[in-house]
Order: structure tokens, then sequence, then C-alpha cells
């Protein structure tokens, strides 16, 4: 028999030479008591001594399996572990036996494994709930699943797991029912909840269903607005009859928050002193919370919007920065006509992005100004709010001086633009809506028509 030592590896194993004559045993260098053994066939291979009461009892070879089925890599740590049952006095096939028992057995006992409805619900609670994100989040997360999944709430993700193309077959209808940018967000949140639910139910396979989904393509929407395109939307704005919902989509204009964290805006988050707007509880939670630095045009619109609020609902404007009659007693619908005012909500943000790097403000001071995280080491040793008391309000301005910079002489040659922003502007308007009729209706249907 040759015996030869080297270092076992796929390309050694495989470069070995069969012996003229009876068989070869390859032992390995690093781990003692490995080899390979064989001549045409090669079997990978553990030796060791059974030791009893600290004397050698027997010595004892067990076969690992053949070198074509088995890597290297994966046979040496199997010679480990058998090696190890063989130092303690312990025959590895016996351990094998006793194992194999215990999997026929496990094999026969139903695992318990949870339905989408008993997933969701712990994703809701444990993950969802408890880290603190937006009810919005929280209510579009429960759309998918409650609405487009509704007949798998009940199916076990297990069951899912096994059969990935109904995984994809759903993808397929609801992009031609619900449009390709729905069908991808629902079968995020199935992805999302799958994985949750394997954390702690290790009988679902590692492979998600939803990774079998052709994810449609998705595109940025670039519907911002440049310099040039803001003298016919602030006309457009001008003539919105509701001088609340003015000034709020003229505030989500000059500092770019998400129009959700605006309509929860209170009276009390103003620090006029600090020139700053409290956001609590913006995307991601109250551990995102920041102020928004003020310009000088921001803290008129804002003097603007409180002055009406107290005027048109007094009781909500108490509480709420942008009062209106609604249950929440806040704006809780900020969509106009298109027809009316062709540019709000997410058109607003991207076009606050677009001015402020015409503005020559830097991505970086963008990026802050937005609340976006920031990539990199570095951007983890920048504070924030140290920076919002001067550096972030001089960019804020050079924004807002921007916007406004853009109408030119608009401001004071356009009749609607004159009553709004024109000198005591608000002023006046409050007093004409004071010196309206007051009858209870008329005074009911004027409040109607405002909010």
């Amino acid at each position: 028999m040759t015996d030869i030592r080297i270092t076992l590896s796929d390309k050694a194993i495989a470069q070995l030479t069969a012996p003229e004559d009876g068989w070869y045993l390859a032992r390995d260098t690093e781990l003692k008591g490995f080899f390979v053994i064989g001549k045409r066939k090669r079997t990978f291979t553990v030796q060791g001594d059974l030791r009893q009461r600290g004397k050698r009892a027997s010595s004892v070879r067990v076969s690992i399996g053949d070198t074509r089925e088995l890597t290297t890599r994966a046979a040496r740590a199997i010679a480990k572990e058998y090696l190890a049952h063989i130092s303690k006095g312990q025959h590895p096939k016996a351990r094998q036996d006793s194992r194999a028992e215990q999997a026929e057995t496990h094999r026969n006992v139903v695992v318990a494994v949870p339905t989408l409805r008993q997933a969701w619900q712990r994703y809701l609670e444990a993950h969802l709930i408890r880290k603190g994100r937006s009810e919005k989040t929280i209510n579009g997360y429960r759309d998918h699943v409650e609405r487009l999944f509704s007949e798998w709430l009940d199916t076990p993700l297990l069951d899912l797991a096994n059969d990935p193309s109904r995984v994809a077959k759903k993808h397929d209808e609801l992009t031609k029912e619900n449009g390709p940018y729905m069908a991808n967000g629902s079968m995020r949140t199935l992805r999302a909840i799958y994985n949750h639910a394997r954390k702690t139910n290790r009988s679902l396979p590692r492979d998600n269903p939803a990774d079998a989904v052709d994810w449609n393509q998705e595109e940025r929407r670039n519907t911002g607005m440049g310099t040039g395109d803001l003298k016919g939307w602030f006309i457009e704005l001008a003539d919105l009859d509701n001088a609340i919902r003015r000034e709020f989509h003229l505030f989500t204009l000059l500092c770019r928050s998400r129009p959700t964290a605006l309509q929860q805006a209170r009276s009390e988050h103003i620090d006029f002193r600090r020139r700053a707007l409290h956001i609590p509880k913006p995307k991601g939670g109250s551990k995102r919370a920041f102020d928004i630095p003020l310009s000088r045009e921001m803290i008129l619109s804002l003097i603007r919007v409180l002055r009406f609020g107290r005027q048109m609902h007094p009781s909500q404007a108490q509480e709420w920065l942008f009062p209106a009659e609604s249950t929440s007693g806040h704006l809780a619908e900020t969509k106009e006509d298109r027809d009316i005012l062709s540019k709000w909500g997410n058109d607003l943000r991207q076009t606050f992005r677009t001015i402020a790097t015409s503005a020559g403000v830097s991505e970086f001071d963008a990026k802050l100004l937005m609340n976006h995280s920031i990539p990199g080491v570095n951007a983890g040793y920048v504070t924030r709010h140290k920076l919002v008391e001067d550096h972030l309000r001089s960019q804020q301005q050079a924004i807002s001086t921007a916007v406004f910079s853009a109408l030119g002489k608009l401001r004071t040659d356009q009749g609607a633009l004159i009553d709004w922003l024109g000198h005591r502007a608000s002023r006046r308007a409050v007093s004409q809506f004071r010196s309206k009729p007051t009858t209870p209706g008329e005074k009911q249907e004027r409040i109607r028509q405002a909010a």
C-alpha cells in the first residue's frame, strides 16, 4: 500500500494517480486521523483510538463518503465531528444511527407552521408596532395582506414556500389588476413577513417564495418643477379658496417635508425663537425626530396659517398647526384636482431637491435638510441638530430665496398674489372673513367651504 502525506483538497485528490499495485492511502497533513483511501474509487475516512478509563481499548476506522459525492471541506467537517466522538470513547456510527432514529421520529411529528394570518399578526406586533412605524406605513402593510392576499390568510406559509409558482402567478395577476408598483410592493411585504416568521420557525425553507417573482421594472417619478415652472404654479396656488390648504402646499414646497408629517404638526411644535419646527414622529418613527430650520418666507407662511386657523377653526387650531373640520381635527386629505393645482405632495418634494441644486446647496446639506440618511462612515460623526441653528438655516434660506426670486415682478403685478403675499395681506383677509355675515347657517356654510 502506498502511504503518502498531503494537504487534502479537491484539486489535490483529483490529481492523485492510481498506484500500479495495491491501494494508496493519502493522509491529511492538517487533521490527524483524516485521510483518503482507495484505488479507483476513493473514500474519505477517519481513524482513531477508542479509550476507556484512559487506556486504549481499540482502534476504529470509519468511512465518511465517496470523494465524488462530498467536497473535501464538507468531509473534513464531518471528520472533526467523528474524531471528537472517538476521543470521548464513542463510536461515531452508533451516534449516527441514534440520530437517524430521532430524525425518523421527527418526520412522523406534524410540525405546526404559522399561517399567513398568524405570521402577519406577529410581524405587526413584534416588528412594526414595537419599532414605532407610522400608522400610514402599518396601513400600507395591512392593505397588502388583508386585501390583496385575503384568500391566503389561512394558508400555511409552508404551502406557499413549497409552491413558489403560486406566488409568481399571484404577482402576475396583481400586476394586471393593480399595477406594477402595487404588485411589487405587496410581494415585498410577503417577503418581509416570511423572513420574520422563519426566525422563530426553522421548519420553513430558507428559500423565500417571493424570490420566484419576476419583478416589475420601477422608475422614479420625475414630476418636480424647475424655477421656470414656479410662476404658473404660484398663480394656481393663489386661486385656491382654502387659505389653510394654500399655506400647506407652500410650506411643503419650502421645507420638503412629507405631507403626513406636516398634517400632524402641532402649534406647540413651532419655536419662533430658534426659528425651527419640530417634527417628533416622521417616517421611521420617533428615533428619526428632527427640527426643520425656518427661512423668513417659511415663518411668514406659519404666521399666516396660525391667523387663518384661529379664525376658521378656533377649536382645532388650539392643537393643530393645519386645522380642519375633520375627525382628527387637522388636514386629513391634501390631494387637489390636477386641473386646479397641477403639483402637490411628492411633486413638491422633488421640486425642493431640484431647486436646492440650482441654489447651490450641496447634496450633503440637502440630505440633512430632508432628514435623509447619510451614507458612509464619516456621516455618523455629523451632529445634525448642531447645524440647524446656523448652517442649515442659511441653506434653507437660500432655497426659499431661489423659489421667490423665480416669481420676479409677479408678486407685485398679479392681483391674487398681492392679496395673498402682499404687505399685511393676511390681516386684511382675516378682517374680510370676520366682516362676512355671521348667521349660524351662513357661518357654517363658510366654514364648510373653507375646509
